[in-house]
């Protein structure tokens, strides 16, 4: 079995620089055998500590990560398996309020097997003075990102890690809440792995060691740039027309036939012209990934603008509910946010339904009805009834012209009216979901035009 690096190890891989923050003197029931007088429980400690270097399972302070200042804890997993009692809990905390008070985001380098049997329910306590801070760090706006080694379970991952706004793991990890001896002995051992938490929309990335420091100082860089409440947020300029015509449509069907032609630009062409540099955020929390719809961070014209991108396809539930949750974090950390609308509409098979897809589409509307951060909205493609509505900003949408925008696809509609397949044409016109038409009903604001050639 490979031996698993140190707290401090770990720290130096990713940090440029780290200063310890100075530790009370731990509690005088804690230098014995603790709150439950645990017998041996003290003999542990010390035995764990001379075999570490660390008094405790927790180290934090102030670091530097690729240039960017920030609070930075983690754990030590040879003191008892990283695991949570009281003192540790006193350091998380302290570390949560420091990044509060001195407006720096936080880091935590997760590696913990849990709450502390020897100190019982005290131990499992801790959990909710967790849970407590990550709340008041979120109403602060101040950022959280959590990297989860091996292994990462019980309430250390159940608060820290899947608390964190954007969650990383590294290759291998165990990633779950049952630790590995309290699971069903049957049980898939692949489901308690950050792969499969990340196929399952838990974790935002899977990130080789090598490359954890910079993709950390990205995050860094992404996610500190604002400062909440300090000043009005510009909205994001919505991105020019790519390819394609640059005029409008003369009917209804030839815009159903331009937004629905398989040359024409679709959100990852539209993403690399508008950001300098990118991150995603990956998963809806409850156990999906749409891979029709990209979300994350990223840099256009020197600031930092968040991202929700339709692709084309039809929207699954999970699609909803990470754009909705990628605007909410935005919204935290006051950060504009730019949507790009392509889709048929909404998935609506039965998966989808038994998915939630009602609920999920009402997590998106009401995500960009309760922003307080403008949000900025271009058409690219389809724009198909609810699914494309709900990742649309009321007020500050446009449109390219190779889009269109409808109730219903103009199919849909003739057949509903029961009329023949010759109609559907027709039915589109009568639909009025040119870019021009959108315009002059007021559904958005203008028709974007494509970006000027530099002169000569």
């Amino acid at each position: 079995m490979t031996e698993r690096p140190s707290a401090r190890a770990v720290i130096a891989l990713v940090t440029d620089d780290w200063t310890p923050e100075e530790e009370p003197a731990p509690r005088p029931a804690d230098a014995v055998d603790g709150p439950l007088a645990w017998a041996g429980y003290g003999a542990a400690r010390a035995g764990a500590a001379r075999r570490t270097g660390e008094d405790e399972s927790v180290l934090w302070g102030t670091a530097t990560v690729g240039g960017r200042r920030c609070v930075l804890l983690a754990f030590e997993f040879g003191f008892l398996g990283g695991s949570l009692g009281r003192a540790a809990g006193d350091r998380l905390v302290a570390a949560y309020r420091a990044a509060v008070e001195r407006r720096l985001p936080l880091v935590s380098l997760v590696a913990t097997g849990g709450s502390r049997m020897q100190e019982g329910m005290v131990a499992l306590a801790q959990l909710q003075r967790v849970a407590a801070e990550t709340v008041r760090l979120r109403a602060a706006g101040v950022p959280h990102v959590a990297v989860l080694r091996d292994p990462s379970t019980g309430g250390g991952w159940a608060t820290l890690g899947a608390g964190a706004d954007v969650t990383l793991a590294l290759p291998g990890a165990q990633v779950a809440f049952a630790g590995s001896r309290v699971r069903p002995a049957d049980a898939d051992p692949a489901a308690y792995t950050a792969e499969e938490q990340f196929a399952h929309g838990h974790v935002d990335a899977v990130v080789p060691p090598e490359a954890l420091r910079p993709t950390l100082s990205l995050w860094l860089r992404l996610l500190a740039a604002s400062a909440p409440g300090t000043a009005p947020v510009a909205p994001a300029p919505p991105p020019h027309a790519l390819g394609g015509h640059g005029s409008a449509p003369g009917t209804g069907w030839e815009a159903v036939r331009r937004a629905r032609a398989g040359s024409r630009a679709r959100a990852g062409a539209y993403l690399d012209a508008y950001f300098e540099v990118r991150a995603a955020v990956s998963g809806d929390r409850a156990g999906g990934v749409d891979p029709g719809v990209e979300c994350g961070f990223g840099i256009h014209d020197g600031r930092v603008v968040a991202y929700a991108a339709q692709n084309g396809g039809a929207t699954r539930p999970a699609g909803f509910r990470t754009a909705a949750r990628l605007i909410r974090l935005a919204d935290r950390l006051g950060i504009p946010v730019l949507t790009l609308i392509d889709t048929p509409g909404a998935a609506n098979d039965a998966e989808a339904e038994r998915a939630g897809a009602g609920p999920a589409i009402a997590e998106a509307f009401a995500a960009i009805a309760a922003a307080r951060v403008p949000v900025t909205s271009l058409l690219i493609g389809e724009g198909g009834s609810g699914g494309a509505l709900a990742l649309a900003a009321p007020g500050n949408t446009w449109a390219a012209p190779d889009s269109y925008f409808s109730v219903i696809a103009p199919e849909l509609a003739a057949a509903i009216l029961k009329r023949p397949p010759g109609q559907v044409p027709a039915t589109a016109d009568q639909l009025r979901l040119r870019p021009q038409d959108l315009v002059e009903l007021g559904t958005v604001r203008g028709i974007v035009g494509q970006p000027e050639a530099p002169s000569v």
